[in-house]
């Protein structure tokens, strides 16, 4: 049996350095500071300054806007643990957004209020610029320049919550929606919009919904465009673009991305972002389950599975249409 042997706290002079000056009153005493101590030294003219209750800013100077937001994430942690954790608290909102680097919002320095995001059970009140958000799920703490912040989706979702309560606020909607999803490393996807504004209830806003569709849209064109070219470079027969599936009584099927009718072979692009509410996905798999009854061979491709390994879908394509549907019912291509 193996034993970790836990690492020490960090030294005064290390967390003051992490957290770039600021610190909490249950951070200084953990570390032999006395109450007498910061009192002495919060005094007017004094080397420290109290900026909220119980949060400390180690220099006489005026804060500086990254040391402002790390005021409001500890005055919420109020632990003071030194990590974002799921007792802790996390940065979201438009200043969340303004640490990610969103230029559709204020630059931080022009961020005057702060909204922190913290368990549904914590005590704590809205003072100065810190305004507290509750939520019944688990915190989930992304780094940004060390600050815990929640993930982009959710600051999206709580910033366009603000933006839109606000009567005649023109709020830019699609602009923040388009960022989200061009952030380098992927932080966010399309996907994760989509249920972070399903779960907040913004889906019902049309100014939102519009803005959704439109970026979603977006998102297939790209990856349907890039199938097209992998279409090309395995030398199969063009498909039929998002043909319109009948009986030969008239009864609809499905719409499928693409179909070559002559094999009875339907692809299906990131289907699940055709859809918004669960009655829109419920549509269109029943168009699927119905085209794989009638013995059409379906096969389902994602924009990250085609960006990863754009030989394995060819690859898959082209077996799919070697072998083709299993006794095909007859359909009325419209």
């Amino acid at each position: 049996m193996s034993y970790r042997i836990p690492s020490p706290p960090p030294s005064l002079e290390e967390l003051v350095k992490r957290q770039q000056n600021v610190v909490t009153a249950s951070q200084l005493r953990a570390r032999g500071v006395p109450a007498r101590i910061i009192t002495e030294h919060c005094r007017r003219g004094g080397p420290w300054r109290r900026m909220l209750p119980r949060v400390y800013l180690l220099q006489s100077a005026e804060p500086t806007p990254e040391q402002r937001m790390w005021v409001a994430l500890l005055y919420a942690a109020q632990n003071g643990r030194e990590e974002g954790r799921r007792e802790g608290a996390v940065i979201t909102g438009a200043a969340a957004l303004a640490l990610y680097g969103f230029t559709v919002v204020p630059r931080l320095p022009a961020v005057t209020e702060v909204d922190v995001l913290v368990p549904r059970q914590r005590r704590l009140k809205d003072i100065g610029e810190v305004r507290i958000r509750r939520t019944e799920r688990e915190l989930v703490a992304r780094s940004v320049h060390g600050l815990a912040c929640a993930p982009v989706a959710r600051a999206v979702a709580d910033a366009l919550a603000e933006w839109t309560a606000e009567p005649g606020h023109s709020a830019p909607v699609r602009e923040v929606l388009r960022e989200a999803v061009a952030l380098p490393d992927n932080l966010c996807t399309a996907r994760e919009l989509v249920v972070e504004l399903t779960d907040s209830g913004l889906t019902g806003e049309p100014r939102v919904r519009a803005a959704l569709d439109e970026l979603l849209a977006a998102e297939r064109d790209l990856v349907l465009d890039q199938l097209g070219h992998l279409v090309d470079e395995w030398l199969l027969p063009a498909p039929l673009n998002a043909p319109e599936l009948r009986m030969r009584g008239g009864t609809y099927i499905a719409v499928p991305d693409l179909y070559w009718p002559e094999r009875g072979v339907a692809v299906e692009v990131d289907s699940e972002l055709r859809c918004v509410s669960e009655g829109e996905a419920a549509w269109v798999r029943g168009g699927q389950h119905r085209m794989e009854y009638l013995g059409i061979r379906v096969v389902y491709v994602s924009g990250a599975g085609l960006a990863a390994d754009p030989d394995a879908v060819g690859g898959e394509l082209r077996e799919a249409y070697r072998v083709g549907g299993t006794d095909v019912v007859e359909l009325l291509v419209v």
